[in-house]
């Protein structure tokens, strides 16, 4: 699994460009389980590679609560929401990674505002044949995964009306999104080189398709989900990822290519998973027909109940699903963190309290530091 978090004061409730000293202080405890990202707000945390659903969830609760304390001392909180909900105080300023660099000169303004957090979980997929081609078999349920993780309603102060706002954000890239459907994996390396070429990538090596054979690792990695508040909730999105893929490389290796799903249906599906969540009905990029989330779940479930079976994870995944059922998903969370009030500061607050796992009631006694939200 990879994380990403936002730095946040305490006081504005602003972002807050302190990632690499928050960084620093954090190795000490945990080394290279945690790293910088994108923009000097944001860390990203790792954890090792884990077979068991509830070795997962102790890991991450480690690694994020070292992050968290390393952030105190430098005055700060983390936050998990895949925008920044109040924006922040001064300037931009980029990591210092080379590939963000070359990423700047290459697409320019595009990466204005680029700071947001995803969820990554990697798969343990070795034969790289095997994995472009899992890729076509996830496509059409990347947007049921887009629901179930929104977790970006607002961006600066506004509410967007989306309950992803990361995923539009990240839409606005050529070669970003959904990967096309791929023959082999030549046709995929022929296709990235391709794309390189053109300048709409910026690696054939590193494709930021949300699924994508990890460039480093013997892993297939989907990176399509906003980053979630909760431990658990993080984790019950890895169980079900995990029985996907073990599901589609079992058809892979029975020479099932995977569904060639149409290219804009799966783009539409993201367009109204992005705006409407889990509170809504969704594209069933399969069919193209109009339902409810509950309805797409409960499939995905009855369709790789053998490998959440065959893993333990059966009841963790089940009891993901029922907690969306019962709170709905991240975005529907943090608004009804905002309607307590009408304070945005009450919306981070909760979200660092359970980002860090602290316990307590939700946020409503500290001053809001005068800021409201704007409407869509």
């Amino acid at each position: 699994m990879e994380e990403e978090f936002f730095l946040v004061d305490p006081v504005s409730r602003a972002v807050a460009s302190l990632g690499s000293r928050v960084v620093a202080r954090a190795r000490e405890v945990v080394g290279d389980l945690v790293s910088g990202e994108f923009d000097e707000c944001q860390v990203e945390v790792k954890t090792p590679p884990c077979r068991e659903g509830a070795d997962l969830y102790d890991e991450l609760v480690a690694v994020r609560g070292a992050v968290a304390a390393a952030a105190r001392a430098e005055g700060l909180g983390i936050c998990a929401s895949g925008t920044p909900v109040i924006g922040r105080e001064g300037p931009a300023i980029v990591g210092d990674h080379p590939r963000y660099r070359a990423g700047l000169d290459q697409f320019g303004a595009l990466l204005d505002g680029f700071a947001i957090c995803a969820a990554h979980i990697h798969v343990h997929v070795p034969d790289r044949e095997v994995a472009v081609l899992v890729g076509n078999h996830l496509r059409p349920w990347l947007p049921l995964l887009v629901a179930m993780s929104a977790n970006s309603p607002f961006l600066d102060g506004r509410d967007m009306g989306y309950a992803s706002w990361r995923t539009v954000i990240r839409g606005r890239f050529p070669a970003l999104g959904a990967p096309p459907y791929v023959e082999s994996l030549d046709h995929y390396e022929r296709l990235t080189a391709a794309l390189q070429e053109s300048e709409a990538m910026l690696d054939a090596g590193i494709p930021f398709w949300d699924v994508r054979p990890n460039p480093r690792l013997p892993t297939l990695e989907i990176r399509v989900m906003d980053v979630q508040a909760q431990v658990a909730d993080t984790v019950g999105l890895a169980v079900l990822i995990r029985a996907l893929v073990v599901t589609a490389s079992a058809l892979v290796r029975r020479g099932h290519n995977g569904p060639e799903t149409c290219g804009e249906l799966v783009r539409a599906a993201y367009w109204r998973a992005a705006r409407d969540g889990w509170s809504g009905k969704g594209v069933d990029a399969l069919t193209g027909r109009i339902l409810p989330c509950s309805v797409q779940a409960a499939r995905l479930v009855e369709h790789v109940r053998p490998a959440l079976e065959e893993h333990g994870d059966l009841d963790r995944a089940v009891g993901f699903l029922r907690r969306l059922a019962e709170r709905g998903c991240g975005a529907q969370r943090q608004r009804a963190s905002w309607h307590r009030r009408a304070h945005l500061a009450d919306v981070v607050d909760d979200l660092e309290r359970l980002t860090s796992g602290r316990r307590g009631e939700p946020s409503g006694g500290r001053p809001s530091g005068g800021v409201t939200v704007r409407p869509a």
